[in-house]
């Protein structure tokens, strides 16, 4: 299922009854070229916390009825004048603000962030999920095709690679010796991670900025992490492209980003075992909704028999390219050309994925 277009932000919410912060806040507001709803309680209260696209708590409010009793939402911040006291950094987090801003040392970073709840809304990129039935299945290979073939069309990308122990995606793309960060400098990131920032320290190849495990620090990728890098690019409009390690089930990471995939794929090696292994984890799990894509094996089982065992219906074949182990060998990323198969396969893809007025 596609994205449906981002509606445009609703007017920031400021609630506070101290009359010098409020004064102070819409000042910082104002300088950003925007202007707040004010609320205090009632349904205006409720409506407004529920559609703004940034909501400023006053430190003077955290311990008032209406607003404890506000559920918690993204895009909340305290905002307060001088001194925090420990009892409104304890409400904070019990509301789930993501900082405290403290005027009017913070002024810059307010102003910043309310610029950045009200620009113009990008359409969010898509996000498909790649991941094999079994070992060896070719979901690597599939998902940097994918990743090319999108950057042929002149759209930028984010491959990510979420199988810490596959060796590394920057290796297909050739780009091993590329500066840039890896999965265990971003390990710890929560919360909100700005997309262009993210991007411009990655490394980058064929056109396809990509996250790749570390060879030297193999650890698992966090779910959280992982949600916070897809969603940093996807909210600037690029689209994302996540590896899941092989075999991938009931993996809080997998389970994060199989739930908001647009298009998720299975890639099933036409054999028998491999057939079996990936019912196992489209019956009923977080690869409920995934699309089997077969590869073809000489000897092996058509695209019907492996729908039959798997229960699931077959997206598309991917057959055989010899050429891609030698490319492989020579750090030369995969060949996404008309004719080839997986130029084939990933054109296929784009159209589940793109809609007609983008791919024109």
């Amino acid at each position: 299922m596609l994205p449906r277009p981002v509606p445009p932000p609703s007017r920031p919410l400021v609630v506070s009854a101290d009359e010098d912060l409020l004064d102070d806040v819409l000042r910082v507001l104002a300088a950003a070229g925007t202007e707040a709803e004010v609320a205090t309680g009632g349904p205006a209260l409720r409506r407004a916390h529920r559609e703004a696209g940034l909501v400023l708590l006053g430190a003077d409010v955290l311990g008032a009825a209406p607003v404890r009793a506000l559920p918690r939402r993204p895009g909340v911040v305290v905002v307060a004048a001088g001194a925090v006291p420990a009892p409104a950094w304890a409400a904070a987090v019990e509301l789930g603000a993501e900082r405290v801003a403290v005027l009017p040392d913070d002024e810059a970073w307010l102003a910043a962030r309310a610029g950045e709840a009200v620009r113009s809304p990008v359409e969010r990129g898509w996000l498909a999920v790649v991941g094999g039935a079994c070992g060896g299945a070719g979901a690597s290979t599939l998902a940097t095709a994918l990743a090319v073939a999108t950057a042929a069309r002149g759209e930028g990308v984010l491959l990510v690679d979420a199988d810490p122990w596959g060796g590394g995606l920057d290796l297909l793309l050739g780009a091993e010796d590329a500066e840039g960060l890896r999965w265990p400098a971003l390990a710890g990131v929560r919360g909100r991670l700005a997309g262009d920032a993210l991007l411009a320290a990655l490394p980058e190849a064929a056109g396809v900025h990509v996250l790749a495990a570390a060879r030297d620090e193999p650890a698992p990728v966090a779910a959280e992490a992982l949600a916070v890098v897809v969603e940093a690019a996807r909210g600037c409009g690029l689209p994302v492209v996540v590896d899941l390690p092989r075999g991938a089930g009931f993996d809080p990471a997998a389970e994060a980003v199989l739930a908001e995939a647009d298009l998720a794929l299975l890639v099933v090696p036409a054999r028998l075992r491999a057939a079996s292994a990936a019912r196992s984890l489209v019956a009923g799990g977080p690869w409920s909704a995934a699309r089997v894509v077969v590869r073809t094996v000489p000897g092996g089982l058509s695209a019907a028999e492996v729908a039959a065992v798997t229960g699931s219906p077959v997206l598309t074949e991917l057959g055989h390219d010899r050429g891609a182990p030698s490319r492989g060998e020579r750090g030369e990323p995969p060949s996404v050309a008309p004719r080839s198969p997986l130029g084939t396969v990933t054109r296929l893809l784009l159209g589940e994925l793109v809609r007609p007025e983008r791919a024109a």
